[in-house]
């Protein structure tokens, strides 16, 4: 008697904690749902102006419009875009009034780095961002050949000698440049995963502990009742 008890108290311990991660991860896909729509909502709304002071938390994906000029000199980061391949971001100085922030151009496949683009004086539309694509991964730039392997706006404001803004347009800034608009598709959202995984131990759990305690009470074999 004992061990059934001991078995039913542990099985339905183990039930309630898988049951509550899961129901938890429910709750955490609610909220990045909910968070994700409004992200979306923000980068669709209408642009502004320029802040005075651009801050990375409260003006992360504002929507914004600038006029001035594209300066010479330009970054090149090396990405992949799915259904056409590798190539690269252009990341080019963009001065309007007296300040000059960094305007992320969009993309261009290998073969055309060394191609000239349009500089000069443009109206650009898109959303201030600063992503986060740097880790204990990610190769230093090659400088010789201008080619970078992440956006670090701190590190790519030093080398083009901007503010640590970055603008990235979605709209045309060359007719040889695709833009590659912000969207929320690059951010996580594994939750209902998760939960499908939780609540499936759960079931497993249930089921085994189901199955002990009928072993537990049924009778040896060759012996009957």
């Amino acid at each position: 008697m004992r061990r059934i008890l001991f078995l039913l108290i542990f099985g339905l311990a183990g039930l309630a904690v898988l049951l509550a991660l899961g129901t938890w991860q429910v709750r955490r896909l609610a909220w990045k749902e909910a968070l994700l729509s409004e992200i979306d909502a923000r980068i669709s709304g209408d642009p502004v102006n320029l802040p005075e002071n651009p801050r990375p938390e409260a003006d992360r994906y504002l929507p914004v419009t600038v006029q001035g000029e594209i300066l010479a000199g330009e970054v090149r980061v090396l990405v992949s875009v799915k259904q056409v391949g590798p190539g690269y971001r252009i990341i080019a100085p963009f001065r309007t009034g007296d300040r000059t922030l960094l305007v992320d151009r969009g993309f261009i496949p290998t073969e055309a780095k060394r191609a000239e683009r349009q500089i000069g004086q443009m109206e650009v539309t898109g959303n201030l961002h600063w992503p986060d694509e740097i880790d204990s991964y990610t190769p230093d730039a090659d400088l010789a050949e201008n080619i970078w392997f992440a956006r670090d706006v701190t590190a790519l404001a030093q080398e083009l000698g901007t503010e640590p803004v970055l603008l990235i347009a979605r709209s045309r800034t060359d007719p040889n440049v695709t833009p590659l608009p912000v969207d929320t598709v690059g951010i996580p959202n594994d939750h209902l995963q998760y939960a499908i995984t939780w609540f499936g131990l759960a079931l497993v759990w249930a089921a085994m502990t189901a199955y002990f305690l009928w072993r537990s009470r049924a009778p040896p074999e060759g012996r009957t009742t």
